[in-house]
């Protein structure tokens, strides 16, 4: 596992951030007409960067290799809105390394669960960082649904 260093969000590196999240979701193998249809979905929001949501993973030069995003749903729950680790840094530690921050953010917000709606290719990270799959979420894309998992909070 590589060292991983953690640091929140800046506003002026959002372009590098949709980057790094466009270029994890089509590693997967989807096509151009789906990235198309799924790009305003996984772009970092600028209010949550303001509001320390956002915090990303560097590398060995300072620059973000990986983004995570959480935000508040309800007086219960956190909703892990992205997580994404650049091509280059998957099974390095780093997705292991934001998913472990994304439970601090939500402690942090007061919330008990973390709920995710996860990429089909990432079911099996989630299931084995402890979430356990709760049920599927509709996409809004062509009737494809997303596997849904809910993490505990640790420590409430």
């Amino acid at each position: 596992m590589t060292q991983v260093v953690l640091r929140p969000a800046r506003a002026d590196e959002r372009d590098h951030l949709d980057d790094i999240c466009y270029r994890a979701k089509a590693h997967w193998g989807y096509d151009d007409t789906f990235m198309a249809s799924v790009r305003d979905q996984i772009r970092v929001s600028p209010e949550a960067i303001v509001l320390g949501r956002v915090w990303v993973a560097v590398d060995a030069r300072g620059l973000p290799i990986g983004v995570v995003q959480v935000d508040r749903l309800d007086a219960r729950a956190a909703d892990l809105t992205l997580m994404f680790v650049d091509p280059a840094g998957m099974r390095t530690g780093i997705g292991r390394a934001l998913f472990r921050k994304a439970l601090d953010l939500a402690r942090e917000m007061g919330a008990r669960e973390l709920l995710i709606d996860s990429d089909p290719q990432a079911a099996g990270f989630y299931s084995a960082m402890g979430a356990v799959r709760i049920g599927a979420a509709p996409t809004g894309y062509e009737g494809r649904l997303l596997p849904r998992f809910r993490m505990l909070i640790p420590g409430l």
